[in-house]
């Protein structure tokens, strides 16, 4: 053990310095655990903060669609997939959203990130970053070596930060049509 009082007073004198550190309360455990930690799945009150967040971001409030979202991609045993949320001050900041897909138009199984958010006043903390470098772990885990993610051309806020973390422009382009007459 660690503990000062189990530590033999000779070995004591060896050291330079002891530095005591208090036992962490309730508080600041919980800080700890969210800021150490990293992200976590979604629980049943994430929801609500997830959709909070995208309506802020989006302007558009879609909740049947992250509902039916959260649970395709929160239900146990759904390899592959992931929904991830970072935490902080007691509510999510963050969400990624991604899975593993096979073989498309010839493409090796990788991983696919297809929703990613940050709550405005958390973007410069990090919680992009963590919650990117954890999906990549689980899909490297499930025996991928590549991350791919699209968006929209105009939105260079998401390209800046696909960017600063190494992504760039793939073998792929996509393509479109309306489908109206």
């Amino acid at each position: 053990t660690n503990l000062r009082a189990n530590i033999d007073e000779a070995f004591t004198r060896r050291l330079d310095a002891v530095v005591d550190f208090p036992v962490p309360d309730e508080e600041h455990r919980r800080r700890l655990w969210e800021q150490c930690l990293g992200p976590r799945a979604p629980r049943g009150g994430d929801l609500d903060h997830v959709i909070t967040l995208d309506a802020t971001v989006t302007g558009r409030e879609k909740r049947s669609y992250w509902r039916a979202v959260y649970k395709r991609y929160s239900a146990p045993g759904q390899a592959g997939r992931q929904f991830l949320v970072a935490a902080a001050g007691g509510r999510v900041r963050g969400f990624i959203i991604g899975e593993v897909r096979d073989w498309e138009f010839g493409s090796a199984p990788c991983g696919w990130v297809f929703a990613i958010d940050v709550e405005p006043d958390f973007r410069l903390a990090g919680i992009g970053t963590r919650l990117l470098k954890a999906i990549c772990a689980s899909f490297r885990r499930a025996g991928v070596t590549k991350v791919r993610t699209m968006h929209a051309r105009d939105n260079t806020l998401i390209l800046s930060f696909f960017r600063s973390q190494g992504m760039m422009a793939g073998p792929f382009l996509p393509l479109e049509m309306d489908l109206v007459d």
